[in-house]
């Protein structure tokens, strides 16, 4: 089931309105600690994530657009070079949903291609939030889609401020759409160990949580295997 270490799966991520600096530094001492990933954090805290993880391999992501997604497209480019030009070598991007459920399909490709580009700018990769709470299936299969003909490294299933977080069904039907094209990366509600297990059963190459350490402690305490 498992490609890689498990640790090696986890965006361990804070993105509440009210962390602080301190709680930034918690969270990259416990990935050093469990070598995560990476670490997500809102773009104000990118310079503090970078410095603190300036040792290590492990990554920094940003978010932008987040968590709504119905900012202008210069907004979210914009956003995207900040993010970049301080460090961040991931930015998980929130798609503008609207406009993919009124079906201006140009618009959307358009918005990711145009940060996609200012990332490469950077050498750094794009993960598409999706929503996946707000769409319909044949909603997901298209945002995929656009992501994939956009260049974009990921797609991902959820922000988690939205109304439910990642579904097994859903990161298989992102799966199936992206193919080997893009990656999948499953956030939202995401636990325990048996949740995240089920996620990268169904096709998740990533796994974004803020428990990433209670669900590595859990597994480290399974008998599953190591």
């Amino acid at each position: 089931m498992l490609t890689k270490p498990l640790n090696k799966y986890f965006d361990h991520t804070l993105l509440k309105p009210a962390a602080t600096t301190e709680d930034i530094k918690k969270l990259c001492a416990e990935a050093k600690e469990y070598d995560f990933y990476s670490v997500c954090v809102n773009g104000c805290y990118v310079e503090t994530a970078c410095a603190e993880l300036a040792d290590t391999d492990v990554k920094v992501a940003a978010v932008i657009g987040f968590p709504l997604g119905g900012m202008s497209m210069d907004a979210k480019i914009d956003e995207t070079c900040d993010v970049c030009e301080k460090g961040a070598s991931e930015v998980d991007m929130v798609l503008n949903i609207g406009a993919l459920k009124e079906g201006r399909f140009d618009y959307v490709q358009d918005e990711i291609a145009c940060c996609v580009a200012a990332a490469d700018e950077y050498d750094a990769i794009v993960k598409v939030i999706l929503e996946t709470c707000c769409l319909t299936d044949s909603e997901i299969a298209k945002a995929c889609e656009l992501a994939v003909a956009a260049g974009a490294e990921f797609v991902k299933t959820s922000t988690g401020f939205g109304g439910s977080g990642a579904t097994a069904r859903h990161v298989a039907l992102m799966r199936a759409s992206v193919g080997n094209l893009a990656s999948v990366k499953a956030s939202g509600g995401i636990r325990d160990l048996d949740t995240c297990l089920e996620m990268i059963e169904a096709g998740a190459d990533r796994i974004g949580a803020s428990a990433s350490v209670a669900i590595m402690q859990e597994y480290k305490k399974s008998a599953r295997p190591q």
